[in-house]
C-alpha cells in the first residue's frame, strides 16, 4: 500500500464545524474545481437550498431547487394546517452528462421530486414528481446507463427509474438492497439505518448511512459491493460525538473527505468535514476514530454574506425582491408583502386574522449562526391597525418575540416568550413614537458534552431581547429565552420578521433594515 503524504497547505486552517449554522442532510458534488451542495429546509419557502464553494469551506447560497413545494392547506398555513418538520427532506445532488440533478421527497404531498438543470447557478429547474415519496432517497447514475433511487430505513431498497426519470421503470420490480443495514453495529437499533448516499469509486460501490444503537450515539455505516446488486458487506465507519449522515467527496488534487453533520443543540444541525484515507478498499474516516477540529483546507471567511446576510431593503433595477439568504416560513401570500410599495422598506401587510404566531403567514426568516450572532431591525409602525403585532423573533416552536402591539389605540413595546408551548407576555412598555428598533442576541456557546446522546451539547442556548428608541441606546426587555431544539420543527433557531393581525385586516408594518452580525453587541 502506498501512503500519500500531503504537506500542510495553509497557514490558517479551516475548523469544524465548517458551517456553524443549520445546514443538515447535506449532499455534495464536485464539478471541475467547484463544489455544489444541497440541504434540507423542510417547511421553508423557497426550498432545497443550493450552495457553491471552491474550497469545501466557504459556501454561498446560489439557488433553490423550487420556489413552492405545493399549494395545499399545510404548505400555505391555512385552515389550521401546517407542515412543520415535514415539507421536503434529505436531498441528493448529482451531475451527469452535463446536467445537474437534485432529488428529494415530501411526506406532506406523498411524492418524490427530481429537479434538473444545465445551469445550476441560474436555475430554470425542470421539475419531475411521482408517487410514492421515497424516504431519504439517493439518486444514482450507474456506468451502464441505468438510474436508481436507493431509499428506506433499515431494510434499504432500490428502484430503477425510467430513462426520463418520470417514475419507476415499468416491469422492473423494487427490491431489497440490504436487509438489516444496522447490523454492523452489533447492537439493538434506536435509529434505524437511513439517509442513504451511494457512490462509485473505481470499480466498487459504497453506500453511506446513519444509524444509532439504542442509547448510543449517531453512527456512520458504510457498506460496499463489487456490483450494485451485491452482495454487500458493511462496517461501522465512525462513532464520534454523533457526527454522521453524509458521504464522500474528493478534491481536484486527489484528497478525500467525508461530509457529515452533527446535532448542535439550538443552533441546529451543522456540517463537518472529515479527512478520509483508503485502506484495503475501504474509506477510513477521521484520525484514530476522532474528527479533527482543524482541517488542511483554507480558513473560513465567515458565513456573512454567503449563508446569512444583512438587508437594507434597497433594490436596484433587475435585482431580486429578496436575496437568497431569506426564506419564508411556509408559502407566503405574495399579495401581502412588498419591497417596492415604500422604497427602501420591506412592507408586511395583514390580510386575515391570526391568533397564533406559528400559524401566521408571511413570516420572513434567516438562520441564526454560532457561536454567537445578533440581529437588529428598524421598524415603522405608523400604518399598523388595532390588534396588529409586528417585530422580530428568535423563531422555533419555543420562540421569543419582541415587537409593537397595537392595543385600543395605544402603541406598546411587547416581549413574548413561550412557556410549555403557550405564548406568555412578559413585559409591555408604552411607545409614543412611530419608529422603533429591536435587537435579538443569540448565544450558543457552551461546553461540549461527550456523552452518547443524540443532542450532545450542553450549551448556553440563550436569546436576549432589546429595544431602542433611537438605534443607539439599547434597553433589555422581558427575559432571556432558553432556546430548545424541538423535534416538531426539526430546525435550528431562525431570526424572523413578522406582522399579523388579531382584530382588523389591512394594516402594514415597514421594516427599514435587517442587520446581522456574528457577535453579540456590547451596546446594552
Amino acid at each position: 500500500m502506498i501512503t500519500l503524504i500531503v504537506p500542510c497547505l495553509y497557514a490558517q486552517k479551516a475548523t469544524n464545524p465548517i458551517i456553524y449554522a443549520d445546514v443538515p442532510d447535506i449532499s455534495i458534488v464536485r464539478v471541475g474545481n467547484s463544489y455544489y451542495m444541497s440541504s434540507t429546509t423542510m417547511h421553508m419557502s423557497p426550498g432545497v437550498p443550493i450552495m457553491k464553494s471552491t474550497d469545501l469551506v466557504n459556501w454561498k447560497i446560489i439557488n433553490y431547487a423550487y420556489d413552492t413545494l405545493a399549494n395545499v392547506d399545510a404548505t400555505n398555513l391555512i385552515n389550521g394546517k401546517n407542515m412543520y418538520g415535514q415539507g421536503s427532506w434529505a436531498s441528493s445532488i448529482r451531475f451527469h452528462n452535463g446536467t445537474y440533478y437534485v432529488s428529494t421527497f415530501a411526506s406532506t404531498t406523498g411524492e418524490t421530486y427530481i429537479f434538473k438543470t444545465k445551469d445550476i447557478e441560474k436555475g430554470n429547474w425542470e421539475r419531475i414528481s411521482f408517487k410514492p415519496a421515497y424516504h431519504d432517497n439517493s439518486l444514482f447514475f450507474d456506468d451502464d446507463g441505468k438510474v436508481y433511487l436507493i431509499h428506506g430505513a433499515e431494510r434499504l431498497k432500490i428502484v430503477e427509474l425510467s430513462e426520463d426519470l418520470t417514475g419507476v421503470k415499468p416491469g422492473v420490480a423494487e427490491r431489497v438492497l440490504i436487509e438489516n443495514a444496522s447490523a454492523p453495529t452489533g447492537k439493538e437499533v434506536g435509529l434505524s439505518a437511513e439517509g442513504s448516499q451511494l457512490f462509485k469509486v473505481k470499480d466498487k460501490y459504497y453506500l453511506f448511512n446513519i444509524c444509532a444503537p439504542r442509547g448510543g450515539m449517531r453512527t456512520v455505516l458504510i457498506h460496499r459491493a463489487d456490483h450494485i446488486n451485491g452482495p454487500w458487506e458493511g462496517k461501522v465507519g465512525l462513532q464520534d460525538r454523533g457526527i454522521a449522515q453524509g458521504g464522500l467527496i474528493n478534491t481536484p488534487d486527489g484528497r478525500w473527505f467525508s461530509y457529515l453533520f452533527r446535532d448542535f443543540a439550538a443552533v441546529g444541525r451543522v456540517p463537518y468535514l472529515v479527512p478520509v484515507k483508503w485502506e484495503d478498499g475501504w474509506p477510513v474516516l477521521a484520525e484514530n476514530g476522532k474528527v479533527p477540529q482543524q482541517l488542511d483546507l483554507p480558513a473560513s471567511k465567515g458565513l456573512i454574506p454567503g449563508i446569512v446576510a444583512s438587508d437594507e431593503f434597497i433594490r436596484k433595477k433587475g435585482e431580486p425582491a429578496l436575496p437568497l439568504a431569506w426564506q419564508w416560513n411556509h408559502n407566503p401570500d405574495n399579495s401581502l408583502w412588498s419591497v417596492t410599495e415604500r422604497k427602501g422598506f420591506l412592507r408586511l401587510k395583514t390580510g386575515r386574522i391570526d391568533t397564533d404566531f406559528l400559524q401566521a403567514r408571511n413570516t420572513l426568516t434567516q438562520r441564526t449562526i454560532g457561536p454567537t450572532s445578533s440581529a437588529s431591525v428598524a421598524l415603522d409602525v405608523s400604518k399598523m391597525k388595532d390588534g396588529d403585532f409586528a417585530g422580530c423573533s428568535a423563531f422555533q416552536k419555543e420562540y421569543g418575540s419582541v415587537g409593537v402591539k397595537m392595543d385600543a389605540g395605544q402603541k406598546l413595546i411587547v416581549m413574548i416568550t413561550t412557556d410549555h408551548d403557550k405564548p406568555v407576555e412578559v413585559q409591555r412598555i408604552p411607545l409614543n413614537q412611530d419608529q422603533i428598533y429591536f435587537r435579538i442576541d443569540c448565544d450558543f456557546t457552551g461546553k461540549n458534552d461527550e456523552a452518547n446522546h443524540l443532542y450532545a451539547l450542553n450549551g448556553k442556548d440563550e436569546a436576549s431581547f432589546f429595544y431602542s428608541l433611537d438605534g443607539k441606546v439599547w434597553k433589555a426587555i422581558g427575559r432571556p429565552l432558553k432556546m430548545k431544539y424541538d423535534i416538531p420543527h426539526f430546525m435550528g433557531y431562525r431570526f424572523a420578521l413578522f406582522n399579523y393581525a388579531t382584530k382588523n385586516i389591512g394594516g402594514a408594518a415597514d421594516f427599514d433594515f435587517f442587520r446581522i452580525t456574528d457577535a453579540i453587541s456590547t451596546e446594552k
